[in-house]
């Protein structure tokens, strides 16, 4: 079972290829991890993602970042973008995830949870039961040094969870 919640339910380059309209019609909330999911590491929120965050907004889906980042970080990014967040949230630790859910007032199977890593934000959003979208990362050359090293570790589980696929 602990293998299973390691693999995402779906595998995309971009979170900007998705169809967010085909998307609105499953799921009512997303949440979003930051660094190197929408930005760079360390970087701002910048207009790409702020135009995603209008255009779901737009669609009428709620949108919550969850971080493990300090508070600065997290609301300084969250205010353009006007959308809530929980920061410190100790991914994968189920606490940050259960919290972003009462922050959306949903449950689970509503929420879309995308991340660029696999062991907190998939293996942490699939324990808390939402739909998982691994995401390759924006810009890898800005990771820290532990997260390339568990970048390699994730290589095996960077593809969809299947029927065929061997836990």
């Amino acid at each position: 079972m602990f293998m299973k919640q390691l693999y995402p339910d779906e595998v995309t380059a971009s979170i900007y290829d998705l169809d967010w309209e085909m998307l609105s019609e499953k799921y009512e909330g997303v949440i979003f991890d930051i660094d190197n999911t929408l930005v760079p590491h360390g970087a701002p929120a910048d207009e790409k993602a702020s135009e995603l965050f209008g255009r779901l907004h737009n669609l009428g889906m709620k949108t919550l970042l969850v971080s493990n980042n300090k508070k600065a970080r997290v609301s300084a990014f969250a205010e353009p973008l006007e959308t809530d967040y929980v920061y410190k949230a100790g991914k994968p630790k189920r606490a940050g995830y259960e919290k972003a859910m009462q922050k959306l007032g949903m449950k689970p199977e509503r929420i879309l949870f995308l991340g660029d890593q696999v062991f907190t934000d998939v293996w942490g959003a699939n324990r808390a039961g939402m739909h998982t979208i691994l995401t390759e990362p924006v810009d890898p050359s800005t990771d820290e040094i532990q997260i390339v090293v568990k970048r390699w570790f994730e290589k095996p589980f960077r593809r969809p969870r299947t029927a065929e696929t061997s836990y």
